[in-house]
């Protein structure tokens, strides 16, 4: 009999001889069914040897799990890192383009400014061109009025001269 199990073999031999085995029978059938349930069942050394190999995979996947701890919690502090770094390069642009949107402003405020001067000067040059304009032309009527005044004089003087000689002819 093994440790494995507690196996009555005087007893399996009497039960088959009461049922018609013979002796020799009985006792080889016993022989051979101790042998197999010795083989094939774990004993005491087995079941040392599986939890052997339990608590030897269990410190294996504790380790692991340690080190998957580790490289989850550089992957988180790398993260953070990571995302600080966003954060600031984020704030430098915020700044960089407020003062790119301050210096655009203050260029119209410029362009604003000597497009206002520019048109101020377009407009006085076209203020003194308009009355430059406007004396010549009246310079240009007070000729045409005078000449067609000599004309209005003399062409009535010429009818006058006319009337009299027809008057003259006709006396």
């Amino acid at each position: 009999m093994s440790d494995a199990i507690a196996f009555d073999s005087h007893e399996f031999v009497k039960n088959l001889i009461q049922n018609g085995f013979t002796e020799k029978q009985a006792e080889v059938l016993a022989k051979e069914q101790v042998a197999l349930l010795n083989g094939n069942l774990a004993n005491k050394q087995d079941m040392a040897v599986v939890h052997r190999d339990i608590e030897a995979l269990r410190q294996e996947t504790k380790q692991s799990i340690a080190v998957v701890h580790k490289d989850i919690e550089a992957l988180r502090l790398e993260t953070k890192q990571s995302i600080a770094v966003i954060h600031r390069d984020i704030e430098a642009l915020r700044q960089e383009t407020k003062q790119d949107i301050e210096a655009l402003r203050q260029e119209t405020k410029q362009d604003i400014e000597a497009l206002r001067q520019e048109t101020k000067q377009s407009i006085e040059v076209m203020q003194v061109e308009v009355k430059r304009d406007f004396a010549l032309l009246q310079r240009d009527i007070e000729t045409i009025k005078s000449d067609l005044v000599k004309w209005m004089f003399a062409a009535l003087l010429g009818h006058s001269a006319l009337v009299v000689s027809l008057v003259v002819a006709l006396v």
